[in-house]
């Protein structure tokens, strides 16, 4: 089912992605309120684009998740990848998207501040390596 699902999103996440699917659902509205004045513009000519619209668009939320999910899990290995092949690396933030908010936030929070005493440190001895950093983070 995994394997059936995941080929359905694909092929629907690229084929919606394309300009031309764009300029269908584009033509789909014109048209319809085009004939608006053929129905008369009656609720059943209303509710003909309010139904399509909620049963696209609630089927693509389960798309786009299931295609937002495989990518971020795909860049998420690739980065843990690079963290293991890295020897400065540290190996303790493989894994740390399982973590909760709180306890991320924590580590953004450690981390912010071991980039300020390096800035600091980096200012003081003039380290041109470190001081392109500093003038990097200034620029934000």
């Amino acid at each position: 089912m995994d394997r059936f699902f995941t080929r359905i999103a694909t092929g629907v996440s690229a084929a919606v992605g394309q300009p031309w699917a764009f300029v269908i659902a584009l033509v789909s509205i014109l048209l319809w309120a085009v004939s608006g004045p053929l129905f008369g513009f009656s609720d059943t000519w209303q509710l003909i684009v309010n139904t399509s619209t909620t049963i696209i668009t609630f089927l693509m939320v389960f798309v786009i998740q299931n295609s937002q999910n495989r990518d971020a899990a795909a860049i998420q290995a690739k980065l843990d990848e690079l963290i293991r092949a890295v020897d400065s690396a540290r190996n303790r933030f493989i894994g740390i998207e399982h973590m909760t908010e709180q306890e991320l936030e924590e580590i953004r929070l450690a981390l912010e501040k071991e980039v300020d005493e390096a800035v600091e440190e980096a200012e003081a001895t003039d380290n041109l390596g470190h001081h392109s950093v500093a003038r990097l983070i200034e620029r934000f």
